[in-house]
């Protein structure tokens, strides 16, 4: 991963913004930035310098990963290091992410920028009086929607696997079978084929439980008939993948049937409008209008998709009313489902790369009816 290109490009949507300094501690945000895979660190960002604060538990481990920023052993907090590090850059101002940082840190920052905590000592100069600003703008978030070259390889390895894992554990998909028995092999499996973990917890539901959008694996058997739901995804090298199939227990009724055909359909008229230039909101809308079409839209409770990355949900958001625009590099899953309680769900996803030229499927496990 080029993260030396990272943070010039961070400091050039800094520099756009007028923003002089950044204190960075959503993890994924720094492993983007300067490719740290621990728990616990830091990023102060002033100028043309950075500095990288963690604690000695990784002191190893992050001269081994951290590029483009001073490694920096915090003793006492990482993150309050970097803030005493940061009222010494000079600025006079040092912004924030306030989606990932609580009222107890930002107090705890506050204090540190003030030169009441104790912690660490300004790097040039004396102290001053620095301000601590909630950003307006997610700049990294921003960044990280656009998978560079390194980034796309590895999550169409990661949408790979997922693929073989799926054609591995469809015959264990079986009346009788406990849900998490086969949510347990599939975990197992990926791991023997060099998963780092699993995305989130898998979702394996049957029957009614199909209705359940996020239901996890439980220890009921799956039924004689209906539908089965599998929603999962792999960790490689940090990136998620994410994809969902659902198949049929036993023989299905003509609306059963109809219900999946429609599901289907909306996922492909959303696929097919994956573009540049497209607006996230468009894209949701030829899901959802094809639902609503089938009389089934009043069924369909959540956004067509979300992108993926280092987390399994980041931007951009596929959703209703989203104005932003699709660009080349975005992976977005495309996901919508029907879900009607006390009967049944249904819900298909893949992941999808926008291109120069339209989209890519990352995910290419079959998703036609399947009938068990």
């Amino acid at each position: 991963m080029d993260h030396l290109s990272r943070f010039r490009a961070l400091r050039s949507r800094m520099s756009e913004a007028g923003i002089e300094a950044m204190l960075v501690t959503h993890p994924p945000d720094v492993r983007y930035l300067c490719g740290f895979t621990g728990s616990n660190a830091a990023l102060a960002i002033a100028g043309g310098r950075a500095a990288f604060f963690t604690d000695g538990r990784y002191t190893e481990q992050a001269r081994q990963q951290v590029q483009g920023a001073r490694v920096r052993i915090a003793p006492l907090s990482a993150q309050t290091e970097a803030c005493a590090w940061l009222a010494g850059s000079g600025a006079a101002q040092a912004f924030f992410d306030p989606v990932h940082t609580s009222v107890a840190d930002l107090t705890r920052y506050r204090k540190a920028l003030a030169g009441r905590s104790g912690a660490g000592r300004a790097v040039s100069g004396g102290r001053r009086r620095i301000s601590l600003q909630p950003l307006h703008e997610p700049l990294i978030a921003t960044l990280r929607m656009v998978k560079d070259a390194d980034e796309l390889k590895l999550m169409g390895k990661a949408a790979r696997l997922g693929d073989e894992l799926f054609a591995e554990i469809l015959p264990k998909i079986r009346a009788g079978i406990r849900e998490d028995a086969i949510a347990a092999e599939l975990e197992h499996r990926a791991r023997d084929c060099g998963a780092e973990g699993m995305s989130f917890d898998t979702i394996l539901v049957g029957g009614r439980r199909s209705a359940l959008p996020h239901g996890r694996a439980s220890r009921r058997p799956l039924p004689p008939r209906g539908f089965v739901t599998l929603d999962f995804g792999v960790i490689l090298e940090g990136y998620c993948s994410d994809m969902t199939r659902t198949v049929f227990l036993g023989r299905a009724t003509r609306r059963e049937r109809y219900a999946y055909d429609a599901v289907r359909a909306a996922e492909l008229a959303a696929i097919h409008a994956v573009r540049p230039g497209a607006l996230c909101g468009e894209v949701d809308e030829a899901a959802r209008g094809v639902l609503r079409k089938a009389g089934l839209a009043a069924y369909f409770s959540h956004s067509t998709g979300h992108g993926v990355g280092l987390e399994i949900h980041e931007g951009p958001r596929v959703a209703a009313s989203q104005s932003l625009a699709l660009a080349p590099g975005m992976i977005v899953t495309i996901e919508p489902g029907v879900y009607i309680p006390g009967r049944y769900g249904i819900r298909l996803e893949d992941m999808v790369a926008v291109t120069a030229s339209g989209a890519r499927l990352l995910t290419t496990a079959p998703a036609g009816w399947t009938e068990i």
